[in-house]
């Protein structure tokens, strides 16, 4: 376990990651969480979200459970108000943002860019584009090639028709980028390219500092490599059921999965209790 113990005072934050986490498999929200949401925020305690999506993907659960605090998207490259208003970003320098474009098409992985609301994709109507689409309802923005779109770009997604191979081309373009962006894979098939300081740590860290929270009051809470980040920063660490080994190793508690509302009994168990 890497993560310090909340100090006294108890948690004030909660910090959660939306897919594998917040929401089922089929990307809703239950009513155990929906409750849980309620609880935590009758006992005092601030409760954020922070993702791998674009903040417009976002809004739909910020509407849903009435979130009133920042929150940020592009695994904290892009920091925004509940409105959308974009507070602070973080954005890849144009030529690592070409080296990591070229790198995925020479290993067979479409690459999407994200830069601020906008989400640009080469074709936009494969299976994977249509899936996204339909999951953080936003429409894409189709274009030729991306000669041209490398200023400001907060996230490239990579996109794999073959999960077996993305662990491989993770640690292969993480270390072609070195020190000049962050690489991790957020699902199977998605990999996270953004700037360098810009994860779920920094994002945690951010939203805290916001709240004028202290990150040893905060409660992360996540099922992905790139919610590892966080899990190291927040006071209480919780790891999904569902989550690979390796991220519960870096949780100080583990909950149920996101098939059996994990979300809401971490809330119920590791969260309130603290309050």
């Amino acid at each position: 376990m890497t993560s310090p113990v909340a100090p006294a005072g108890g948690v004030h934050l909660v910090v959660s990651d939306i897919d594998g986490t917040l929401i089922t498999p089929d990307r809703a929200l239950t009513p155990a969480a929906r409750r849980a949401a309620d609880d935590v925020r009758a006992a005092g305690i601030r409760l954020s979200l922070v993702s791998s999506r674009a903040p417009r993907g976002m809004m739909q659960f910020v509407r849903e459970l009435r979130i009133d605090t920042p929150i940020a998207g592009l695994n904290g490259g892009l920091i925004c108000d509940p409105d959308g208003t974009i507070r602070e970003r973080l954005s890849l320098d144009p030529a690592a943002a070409r080296a990591a474009v070229e790198f995925l098409i020479a290993h067979g992985v479409e690459p999407w860019l994200y830069i601020d609301h906008d989400w640009l994709v080469r074709r936009d109507d494969t299976p994977q584009v249509r899936h996204e689409r339909d999951v953080v309802q936003t429409i894409p923005v189709r274009v030729d090639d991306f000669d041209g779109h490398y200023e400001h770009v907060g996230k490239i997604m990579g996109v794999s028709t073959d999960p077996a191979t993305l662990p491989e081309v993770e640690r292969a373009l993480a270390d072609l980028l070195a020190g000049k962006a962050s690489v991790h894979r957020s699902s199977p098939i998605y990999l996270d390219i953004t700037h360098p300081q810009a994860n779920k740590g920094y994002a945690a860290k951010e939203l805290a500092k916001l709240l004028d929270i202290d990150i040893r009051n905060t409660a992360c809470i996540g099922d992905m490599n790139n919610d590892i980040p966080m899990l190291k920063e927040a006071g209480v660490s919780i790891a999904m059921g569902n989550a690979p080994d390796n991220v519960k190793a870096h949780a100080r508690f583990v909950t149920r999965p996101n098939t059996d509302d994990g979300w809401a009994f971490a809330m119920e168990s590791f969260v309130l209790p603290r309050a």
